[in-house]
């Protein structure tokens, strides 16, 4: 019997890359009307992908008068402004709003939008509850509006392709999913967001969450165990190091997060399913590279785009899709539980110590 002490590779021979759809989806129309609510620092990214995509942006709102008018200024210069987001509600110009406000505020902002007849793109997290997140799924369905969760991750290039990968069976059923990223996110310090006590785990590493829960759809997660730690010498106020393990039972997702690392920032994904394996490394939400591993032999697969402006093109033109073809659109508030309810569980693990499981999250 021969034995491989050494766990030397078997030689593979080297074929082309599988050609897998992940480019953003492109909807047929241009002349779908957006409104945006909330005009904040990451909504440069929202209308650069509407911009590309040739869709108008009539109205901008948000409480302060300047940032409406500064996004007004670069993106949309006829587009007009208000403070009161009800005033762009009863505009009947407009069919789909994108809400980027924090998301305290933003329930009863989803639920006058969609009373008035709008579709609606949330920014992610989506909702800080559970049983919140259940009630606006259900309201959308009621009165026959779609709603979707800008969890832009999904489209992020490789991302995209490894989703595909597994939707397609290129890679058999999913064994294990291996996420870490070692960055410094410490830029944070003295705004808003340092006040989030889970600023990594639940406000960064919620794409991952919902990577893991898209990655595994169809699959129940049984429990989730995650840890938090101060690093040594910071001075942020939340913990800046995070892990977390996600079981279902017959697969298992591990995530990594060290987000006070000042040198050598590196993102890597292991993915291993029963038909094949998918290795990636590299920049920081920019990995262009991804080799795929079959029976068929060994590939890279050379990734065009990236996460910024991508993933925001994928959200909203999936919505749009979505609207055009009368169905749900993939990122949907009802789909988008599943991912919350992993992040809730492991934020709640992360408090208690002990294993959590989704539904009790």
């Amino acid at each position: 019997m021969s034995s491989n002490y050494e766990l030397k590779p078997a030689g593979v021979d080297h074929v082309a890359a599988p050609a897998l759809d992940y480019r953003p989806p492109q909807p047929r129309s241009t002349q779908h009307r957006l409104g945006l609510i909330g005009c904040g620092g990451i909504t440069e990214h929202h209308l650069k992908a509407a911009r590309a995509m040739g869709v108008e942006v009539v109205a901008f709102a948000d409480l302060n008068l300047s940032s409406a008018e500064k996004r007004r200024a670069e993106f949309y210069p006829q587009a007009d402004v208000y403070t009161d987001y009800r005033r762009l509600l009863e505009r009947s110009d407009i069919d789909v709003v994108d809400i980027a406000t924090h998301p305290a505020v933003r329930v009863p902002i989803i639920e006058h939008a969609l009373l008035a007849g709008k579709h609606v793109l949330s920014q992610k997290p989506f909702v800080l509850s559970l049983a919140d997140g259940v009630r606006l799924a259900d309201l959308a369905e009621r009165v026959g509006r779609r709603l979707a969760v800008n969890q832009n991750g999904r489209w992020a290039p490789y991302f995209s392709y490894l989703l595909q990968a597994v939707r397609t069976g290129l890679l058999g059923p999913l064994h294990t999913l291996d996420l870490t990223v070692n960055w410094d996110h410490t830029w944070c310090r003295g705004t808003p967001f340092e006040s989030i006590p889970h600023l990594v785990l639940y406000d960064f590493a919620i794409h991952w969450f919902d990577i893991v829960s898209c990655a595994f759809a169809g699959r129940r997660a049984q429990r989730v165990f995650a840890q938090t730690a101060y690093a040594p010498g910071q001075d942020m106020k939340p913990p800046m190091l995070a892990h977390a393990v996600v079981g279902f039972g017959d697969g298992l997702a591990t995530l990594g997060f060290s987000a006070h690392s000042r040198h050598g920032p590196l993102e890597k994904l292991t993915a291993v399913g029963g038909a094949g394996t998918i290795h990636g490394a590299g920049p920081i939400c920019g990995l262009n590279r991804l080799a795929v591993h079959t029976a068929a032999g060994q590939s890279e697969a050379v990734l065009e785009g990236s996460w910024f402006p991508d993933g925001f093109r994928g959200t909203l033109g999936e919505l749009l899709c979505a609207i055009e073809e009368n169905r749900e659109p993939r990122h949907s508030a009802r789909n988008n539980l599943a991912s919350l309810a992993l992040c809730f569980a492991a934020l709640k693990s992360a408090d208690s110590g002990l294993p959590v499981t989704p539904e009790s999250a």
